[in-house]
């Protein structure tokens, strides 16, 4: 006989919490249909963590570079949020640091772009 193994919504971080509530919220890892809503709640998860991570990058690290390079940074940028995703995502608020993180930077970019504006009408004047 073996052992059922589930797993909860209520068990995970907030967003990835949300994200398998909507998927039905509790599964057992034995039964293969649970198991595809699993990895339809796991691609999900994906996808928010990589265009979370997408747009940290944007506000805060992000410069002018030729296609071919701006392809090889977004290739590694993918490749970094599946590490994230499954290992750590689940169990770990990763998602909710980025967030944050996107939060932080946007802040910081708006106010660095009213203190360059500010300062080109000052210059002007």
């Amino acid at each position: 006989m073996t052992e059922s193994i589930q797993i909860s919504a209520e068990e995970l971080p907030p967003i990835a919490g949300w994200i398998f509530s909507m998927l039905g919220g509790e599964f057992d890892l034995n039964n293969a249909s649970d198991m595809s809503a699993v990895w339809s709640g796991v691609f999900l998860l994906y996808g928010v963590i990589l265009a979370l991570a997408i747009l940290t990058y944007k506000l805060g690290f992000a410069r002018k570079l030729p296609v071919l390079k701006s392809a090889v940074v977004y290739g590694v940028l993918a490749v970094g949020c599946t590490i994230l995703t499954v290992p750590l995502g689940l169990f770990l608020p990763i998602a909710e640091a980025l967030v944050v993180s996107s939060f932080i930077l946007g802040v910081y970019r708006y106010r660095l772009h009213k203190e360059r504006s500010s300062r080109a009408d000052a210059s002007s004047s």
